[in-house]
């Protein structure tokens, strides 16, 4: 039977933040219960916890837990913080489901200090059971049209993203969880081993340089036919 709590990789996000640098500030964008950050507080006892949760019963168990939480729109709305002031930002299980990565990267890179950690975990476009789904020409799991999911990720894709948008972070640990459609016992030996093949993928990016806006441009320069938001 599959254990359908292993995609949110936690064994890999508490390796990540005890692997980051000292921390101060530890940001969450769309925090749910709460679990990430409070692996962050296990690993950095000092840290100030921030989420960022739009779903009322959510935030209020959040706030339940001493969690500072802000109400927003990650699509549109600035991030409250100044630039460079936060240490760690986590997006477990969010990006597949929004289409304004641009503007939501250039927030993440505005606010994170270099040398910062952006951990980020993503259901896997290119996990061993997608791909037989497409060679079937059935629809892959993340990218259902009936869900809330709008976008398919892989880790060569995100490295891409990364390196054509803004060349800046650098890869520092990367893992698997689940592997579908085994029980655990099988699916985490497997996802260790095949990373790339496991359901979903994890990513510890640390910034490396100082970033100026170029999420932003980026949907200009290369004239993109789609209306992204870049805050105008």
């Amino acid at each position: 039977m599959i254990d359908r709590s292993l995609n949110y990789g936690r064994h890999h996000i508490k390796r990540f933040l005890e692997n980051a640098a000292d921390s101060q500030l530890i940001l969450d964008l769309g925090a749910g219960h709460g679990d990430d950050l409070l692996l962050g507080k296990e690993a950095h006892p000092h840290a100030e916890l921030h989420a960022v949760e739009a779903y009322p019963p959510y935030a209020d168990e959040l706030k339940s837990k001493k969690i500072t939480v802000h109400s927003l729109d990650i699509e549109k709305d600035p991030l409250p913080f100044s630039d460079a002031s936060v240490d760690v930002v986590i997006m477990n299980q969010i990006l597949e489901h929004v289409k304004e990565v641009f503007w939501i990267f250039h927030e993440v890179s505005r606010v994170l200090k270099v040398g910062g950690s952006f951990i980020i975990g993503v259901p896997n476009l290119a996990a061993l059971h997608n791909r037989f789904l497409l060679m079937i020409g059935r629809q892959p799991t993340p990218l259902k049209n009936w869900s809330a999911h709008v976008r398919g990720w892989s880790k060569a894709d995100m490295k891409t993203f990364l390196k054509e948008c803004f060349d800046g972070y650098e890869l520092k640990d990367f893992g698997g969880g689940n592997f579908y459609p085994f029980p655990p016992i099988i699916a985490k030996p497997l996802a260790a081993l095949l990373p790339n093949m496991a359901w979903g993928i994890f990513m510890h990016w640390q910034k490396e340089k100082l970033y100026d806006r170029q999420f932003l441009e980026y949907p200009a320069a290369q004239r993109l036919e789609t209306n992204f938001f870049t805050g105008e």
